[in-house]
């Protein structure tokens, strides 16, 4: 199966190039110096020859957006339209990758793949408006959402505090944010069993089970680092105002994998058991 990878240079890229690699896939991944998702003109016949368009691509800096959503809209939302009409014309499925930032992280139980969405930032709406996007573009679409992730390529959570730990000797960390950790190479082999079994058009949650808060998730990065747990102190999200509001319940549901006949990303805790000596190297 021939594969095109847009957003190959990010951490969750480099996973799911080297994955679909690994799988016996073809694949061209392109970062954005050799194809800007927002050019009209460059997308257009970029997914010729191609069966699968993954989107990767995205503005990410969820606080910078606050100030810049039109910069933010402009790739997370027109990007993927122009993608998902190239992947149309060129009769390829498109996954789009979204996140949980679309829900407004009120709930106390998981998010369903269709709980209705409300996002309270600049990066929700952007990345919402892409979902939409996509959809009207391209009826055969996967839209995977994701929270929390954390990969061996580039910065994330776990590395960070591990590094400021190591340094300070301790710190504190929010613990009343909860979500579910996600490492970037079981999000990118979800997404490839998802195209592999044909699953059917629509939006499914690519996140870990089970869920803890940043608090927890700190510990675990230390304890995995080798030093005590202890040294991560609890803190409320007031004492760290950003410019961008946090979801306060990022849990996603996975019941529509299930009913397409595949499983879910197991336990948040057991997947970092796996993946911490590759993440904090």
């Amino acid at each position: 199966m021939r594969w095109l990878v847009t957003g190959a240079h990010g951490m969750l890229g480099q996973d799911l190039v080297a994955l679909l690699r690994e799988r016996g896939h073809d694949v061209t991944g392109l970062d954005r110096g050799d194809l800007d998702i927002t050019d009209a003109a460059a997308t257009a016949g970029a997914a010729d020859g191609y069966d699968v368009v993954a989107n990767v691509a995205a503005y990410t800096a969820v606080d910078a957006a606050e100030a810049d959503e039109s910069t933010a809209f402009t790739v997370n939302a027109a990007g993927p339209a122009l993608l998902a009409r190239a992947a149309r014309a060129a009769g390829a499925r498109i996954v789009q990758i979204s996140t949980d930032y679309v829900f407004d992280g009120h709930a106390a139980q998981p998010y369903a793949e269709d709980a209705p969405i409300l996002p309270r930032s600049a990066y929700g709406r952007t990345k919402a408006a892409g979902e939409w996007a996509v959809r009207a573009e391209a009826p055969d679409h996967l839209v995977v959402r994701t929270a929390w992730l954390y990969g061996a390529h580039g910065s994330c959570f776990p590395k960070t505090i591990a590094r400021v730990a190591a340094e300070r000797g301790g710190l504190d960390v929010v613990a009343d944010q909860v979500g579910q950790p996600t490492w970037t190479v079981d999000l990118a082999d979800l997404v490839e069993r998802l195209v592999a079994a044909g699953a059917p058009a629509g939006t499914y949650h690519g996140t870990s089970q089970g869920e803890t808060s940043w608090h927890g998730f700190a510990q675990a990065a230390v304890a995995a680092a080798g030093m005590d747990p202890a040294i991560v102190r609890e803190t409320t999200s007031e004492k760290f105002e950003r410019p961008a509001p946090r979801p306060a319940y990022s849990v996603l549901g996975h019941e529509a994998l299930r009913a397409a006949g595949l499983e879910p990303i197991g336990d948040w805790a057991g997947r970092w058991d796996a993946a911490a000596a590759a993440v904090l190297g």
